[in-house]
């Protein structure tokens, strides 16, 4: 018998009794609001789907029923910046020396050596059972598409998100560095097509070469052209010239592009002056650009010198976007590849990580929306908060509050998916081993 907690699931229909749920996420508010941004409520899961919410206490003598004893419930979190392709090759090609030049060599090295569709495989679904795991409902990953790689990562894509479908959402989004279009007059136009015929999202490495307005306009159009959506790899770096970011928000303008664009990282904002972050913020709020940081990968990588402690975050400036009344995310990035040596997929690990690293606190506001409400709405993902008749994808925790949550993030927790507790074991990293 499926259990929640060691206790059993009494009934395809049942109240989950006495649990905390942040406020933000209610889609129907509800006047019992506190002041840590949670409410104690009830919620009603019938044939699968969440039913309703009431006040805890509301459910009355409802026979079957969970007691959470207070616990948290979120729902289901939605990881919109991953890897799956470079995931867990750190076994066999780690980062020499943590750098991000020395990162981009030894992926490089690796796909030459390794990346078949066999391998490919075995990776992604590897990463996809930890994500599922830990709650994860919904994915975005970018895939490296330089040729003859992109022949192999797409089509075998396509595979997994069908048989993934009744488990994790899956989204792709092509990754290559925008200097390729120097060089070759074909790509972008290849690149788009297989990317619109695979229903992605169509994504560049963006930096301050010489014909960037140029490359970034070809982008737009090509995006135009196939109706497609875009994803940034944006400033990766802490030098303070770098600034695509301010670029991109004025190429999105000029080509009138009214689709979803998402930039990631945009860790150079954070050493360019107020006047110049005002002014790329007021850009990118009117060209209406998410953004998405990526703490542990930039914790890893920014600032990394050797024998010399790092003196920089190397996180972009989530408060000040926010403010401007611009999306924000976080997610989770390179998993144990030469990006980022560690990682699992999990979404509370990097909320919390997050929190410490990005002051997500005091007060603690809305800031869970990061890793829930925010992504969905970026990529167009139907979930992220409390909506009465969606399926019952949810995480159930015993932390109480935000305290005990942020302080146990790898605390007891169970996972939901249309209603039933799913089985929590991890896989195995001798998998890989071969």
């Amino acid at each position: 018998m499926k259990t929640l907690f060691d206790q059993p699931i009494p009934a395809e229909s049942y109240v989950l009794k006495n649990a905390h749920v942040p406020t933000c996420l209610l889609v129907e508010q509800l006047s019992v609001n506190r002041e840590d941004c949670l409410a104690h409520v009830d919620l009603f899961v019938t044939d699968g789907k969440l039913e309703r919410i009431l006040p805890a206490g509301v459910s009355g003598g409802f026979e079957n029923y969970i007691d959470l004893d207070g616990g948290m419930v979120i729902p289901a979190p939605i990881d919109m910046h991953t890897h799956l392709d470079k995931g867990h090759i750190w076994h066999r090609q780690p980062n020499p020396d943590g750098t991000f030049s020395g990162a981009l060599q030894a992926t490089g090295d690796d796909r030459s050596a390794h990346w078949t569709e066999e391998d490919v495989r075995t990776r992604m679904e590897f990463a996809l059972r930890c994500a599922y795991v830990h709650g994860t409902c919904a994915i975005r990953t970018h895939l490296d598409s330089i040729p003859p790689q992109d022949e192999i990562s797409w089509p075998l894509f396509e595979q997994i998100k069908s048989e993934w479908a009744d488990r994790i959402d899956l989204q792709a989004v092509c990754l290559f560095g925008i200097d390729r279009l120097d060089a070759d007059d074909h790509f972008l136009q290849d690149i788009s097509a297989r990317v619109a015929s695979h229903d992605g999202v169509l994504g560049a490495v963006t930096y301050m070469v010489p014909r960037l307005e140029e490359h970034l306009d070809a982008v737009f159009h090509a995006a135009l052209d196939h109706g497609l959506s875009l994803d940034f790899h944006v400033d990766e770096t802490l030098d303070p010239s770098a600034c695509s970011l301010r670029y991109i928000a004025e190429a999105a303008l000029r080509n009138k592009y009214d689709g979803k664009i998402v930039c990631g990282h945009c860790c150079s904002l954070s050493q360019h002056d107020s006047g110049a972050v005002d002014q790329t913020l007021d850009l990118v709020a009117r060209s209406d650009i998410g953004i998405v940081s990526l703490p542990m990968c930039n914790m890893y990588l920014q600032d990394r010198h050797a024998s010399r402690t790092p003196r920089q975050r190397g996180v972009t400036l989530l408060h000040e976007m926010k403010a401007h009344g611009i999306p924000v995310a976080v997610a989770s990035d390179n998993t144990r590849d030469p990006f980022y040596a560690y990682g699992d997929l999990d979404l509370i690990e990097v909320y919390a990580y997050a929190t410490r690293t990005l002051h997500f606190d005091h007060p603690v506001s809305d800031w869970v929306s990061t890793i829930t409400a925010a992504p969905a709405k970026m990529i167009e993902f139907d979930g992220g908060n409390f909506t009465p008749g969606r399926a019952a994808d949810l995480v159930l925790f015993r932390a109480r509050n935000w305290n005990e949550f942020l302080s146990r993030p790898h605390g007891p927790r169970e996972v939901v998916r249309d209603g039933q507790a799913i089985d929590r074991t991890l896989p195995d990293y001798r998998e890989l081993d071969t």
